[in-house]
């Protein structure tokens, strides 16, 4: 199994990403997880002549060619951050790698919340018409993520472990039924194309 994991931060130190390693590492032998940052895609400005730059179209060919995408995101004044909610931007205008995809939400937070409420607004953002991802029911949410980790990087927490480790499970099986549930596809893209907010 193909699965990309989205870095949803331009923070260069974040328990977000350590995350996403670990999962990486963690769960090497059940699929082949890339890693792909988004802080050096450009701010989200319609091109005039819809031309996506090319750190856009790289990212979404490698959404599109994997089986499902691991979305990583911090908690910023209750939300998702900037640099997540402009590659989101980038990835439906024009192009539809998203849609139907397999996505689970991860998160990590000082606190004890773990980006709970920023996983329910990406959640939101993920129905909109122009992504349409199918999302995991179940989110992996971490807390207190500065002392979670230990020297290795690994979670320092057996349940914590554990609940991660079901969920990802839970994963692979979702992903092998979107897969099977994917009759709408085509109708939904011809939606997603049709669909225009100025028109509104």
């Amino acid at each position: 199994m193909k699965l990309i994991g989205i870095v949803g931060t331009n923070s260069k130190q974040s328990t977000n990403r350590q995350l996403l390693q670990y999962i990486q590492r963690h769960f090497a032998d059940k699929a082949d997880i890339e890693l792909v940052e988004i802080k050096e895609l450009p701010v989200f400005n319609k091109p005039a002549n819809r031309q996506l730059p090319d750190l856009v179209t790289e990212l979404a060919d490698k959404i599109e060619a994997a089986d499902g995408v691991i979305i990583g995101t911090p908690e910023y004044d209750h939300s998702i951050p900037a640099a997540l909610m402009n590659a989101l931007a980038w990835l439906s205008y024009g192009i539809y790698p998203m849609l139907n995809k397999p996505v689970m939400i991860t998160g990590a937070s000082f606190g004890t919340l773990g980006s709970s409420r920023a996983q329910l607004q990406l959640r939101q953002i993920l129905n909109a018409p122009e992504l349409k991802a199918s999302v995991l029911p179940d989110e992996f949410l971490l807390s207190h993520s500065l002392q979670a980790f230990d020297s290795e990087g690994n979670l320092n927490d057996i349940e914590t472990s554990q609940k991660l480790d079901a969920i990802f499970d839970d994963f692979r099986l979702f992903v092998t039924m979107v897969e099977k549930m994917s009759n709408a596809k085509e109708l939904l893209k011809k939606e997603a194309e049709n669909f225009d907010w100025e028109q509104l």
